[in-house]
């Protein structure tokens, strides 16, 4: 991909002043050990609103939900995910909260061509592909600008290499789900 990656929004920073405290609390390690509760209620919020709030939206901060089949056994497999916007797509990273493993949905989104990504009401097909080698490399510099708790995390990990994925809009056009 050769778009240039979008940078962090600084008016909307301001505009919404948990952003700063949402990007501080990304880098404390006593966070990540919330991570089950965070989860259960980004989850549920999203179910109880239809998807038109999150957790992470209310921090300032932009989601996706991203859909892929699962790898073994085909069946669409849904998860929230923190984005980065990326051209006219976003970046998403498999942190696993700083775990030494890899987050099941990223083995799912690997071995995906494409992706169904829902942002807020929006939704659309998009193509998907890992980031590997310089280009790894660049959006390494581009997510941890843009989230610097991608640092600790990658320290608690005991510096296993994130897996950094591209989705890009499909030909096919973005559509407004129906309410």
């Amino acid at each position: 991909m050769n778009a240039v990656p979008t940078p962090p929004d600084r008016l909307r920073a301001l505009r919404n002043p948990l952003r700063i405290l949402a990007r501080w609390l990304g880098t404390q390690e006593w966070v990540m050990r919330m991570a089950p509760v965070i989860i259960w209620l980004e989850s549920h919020l999203r179910a109880w609103t239809g998807n038109r709030v999150s957790l992470i939206g209310i921090a300032g901060l932009q989601s996706v939900q991203v859909t892929v089949p699962g790898r073994k056994s085909g069946t669409p497999r849904t998860t929230a995910l923190l984005c980065i916007p990326y051209g006219d797509g976003y970046v998403v990273t498999g942190s696993n909260w700083g775990r030494p493993e890899h987050p099941a949905w990223s083995a799912n989104l690997r071995a995906a061509e494409e992706a169904l990504v829902k942002a807020g009401a929006r939704e659309s097909r998009m193509r998907v592909h890992m980031a590997t080698g310089d280009e790894r490399e660049n959006l390494w510099k581009f997510v941890v600008d843009y989230w610097p708790g991608y640092r600790m995390e990658h320290r608690r990990s005991g510096g296993r290499e994130f897996r950094l994925f591209v989705l890009e809009p499909t030909r096919s056009a973005t559509t407004p789900r129906e309410s």
